[in-house]
């Protein structure tokens, strides 16, 4: 039995999950979620709890116990608490604004680069003197705030000497020695 699939989902107050056929929806105050689940995963609400079950111990119906038991709670958690991620930008004259759904960043590249987020995502910026600029984005879906982070992160990565780049608040970079003296 798998660790993770068998354990129950505890679902809080406020928080209603509905399974139609492969198809089950968690509604909470922070929004709507839906996840499309494998025919062989069986998904029950009884009572405060969501239990999730599989048919057989076929490994691929193994996998997706655990792995469907964890979205599910993913779900429950981002529809009652949400999901909130920090981006710090370091480095001289990097910026960031927001007008809008729209960032516009500035990174030391010859041009701004500009990314529009989808309507779900929450965004705030802050640019305080003598402060990296931070992003600051909340959202109620863990795989759409992760991926969007991502994105940012991958247009300029923190590089290792100076630990320049875009990079999660309070991530720990690996440092290199720079060159070291000749003779």
């Amino acid at each position: 039995m798998s660790r993770i699939g068998k354990l129950p989902i505890s679902v809080p107050a406020g928080v209603t999950i509905t399974v139609q056929d492969t198809l089950v929806t968690v509604k909470g105050p922070k929004g709507v979620l839906t996840q499309e689940i494998d025919p062989n995963i069986t998904v029950t609400v009884e009572g405060g709890e969501c239990i999730v079950t599989r048919q057989n111990d076929e490994k691929q119906n193994r996998a997706f116990h655990g792995l469907y038991r964890s979205l599910i709670s993913n779900m429950v958690v981002g529809v009652s608490e949400g999901y909130k991620k920090t981006l710090e930008l370091v480095g001289v004259g990097y910026r960031v604004s927001n007008q809008g759904q729209v960032l516009e960043f500035a990174l030391g590249y010859t041009h701004n680069i500009f990314l529009s987020l989808p309507a779900e995502i929450k965004i705030e910026t802050k640019s305080e003197r003598n402060q990296n600029p931070v992003v600051i984005l909340e959202s109620c879906d863990k795989q759409l705030i992760g991926q969007v982070c991502a994105k940012i992160r991958s247009f300029r990565k923190p590089e290792p000497y100076k630990g320049k780049g875009v990079k999660f608040a309070g991530e720990v970079l690996r440092r290199k020695a720079g060159k070291s003296a000749g003779k």
